[in-house]
């Protein structure tokens, strides 16, 4: 199997090359294109349990699988939103927490499943009571609102990290919900109002826009409806 981002770097769509017989997964209706070869069904990945566990994180209840069948074949996955794409390669030690609406598509012995947060962090972290944790061995492939940028904290380090920012993080990094600056009026006053601090050692993924801050900026220009 091999991929590569294609499309250039603004826009990015992921390309997979499969040999006969190799699958991936991806988010259900991230198929872009594929040769005619390839086999495409939705399947309930881990069964009934974690299928019903992704609908908590705004993943979809079925996931695609697409599998080279009579030969070999590549195919086209892009994300919904427009930002950029990642690769988390996972070698069954270490799993990795991914944003809600992050994953987009993985090798076949990768698993997906819901991890619930305690209330602090589901109402102020900025992800929900439910994220993404990834596990197994292979590549997953996270997607973001903006360009993904990564972030090494060395051990004993913190890092303050904007909650509308986040994209991943390894899953045995401690952090915690607090305010976005010294004090909850300069946190009010300086529109950050929560963050999350993280505490090293581990890799953090952030991405380079904030889909809620877009939105803001956005509403004045959204025609309202005359009574």
């Amino acid at each position: 199997m091999r991929y590569e981002l294609v499309g250039g770097n603004t826009f990015p769509v992921l390309k997979f090359e499969l040999n006969e017989g190799e699958s991936i997964k991806a988010e259900s209706g991230a198929m872009v294109t594929m040769s005619s070869n390839l086999k495409l069904s939705g399947k309930m990945d881990g069964g009934l349990k974690r299928s019903i566990g992704r609908l908590f994180t705004g993943e979809s209840f079925f996931m695609q699988t697409i599998e080279a069948v009579g030969g070999d074949g590549w195919t086209l996955i892009a994300t919904p939103a427009p930002g950029g794409i990642t690769d988390l390669e996972l070698d069954g030690t270490k799993e990795w927490i991914v944003q809600k609406n992050g994953f987009l598509a993985s090798t076949s012995d990768v698993h997906m499943s819901a991890k619930a947060q305690s209330i602090t962090k589901g109402l102020f972290s900025g992800e929900g009571f439910f994220i993404i944790k990834i596990s197994g061995a292979g590549h997953a492939f996270i997607s973001s609102y903006g360009s993904i940028y990564p972030i090494d904290i060395p051990e004993g380090e913190t890092m303050l990290i904007d909650n509308g920012h986040l994209v991943a993080w390894e899953a045995n990094m401690p952090y915690k919900v607090t305010k976005g600056a010294k004090s909850w009026f300069s946190s009010l006053t300086s529109g950050e109002g929560f963050a999350c601090n993280f505490k090293g050692p581990g890799r953090v993924y952030i991405q380079t826009r904030n889909p809620n801050d877009f939105g803001f900026w956005l509403a004045p220009f959204i025609p309202m409806p005359k009574n």
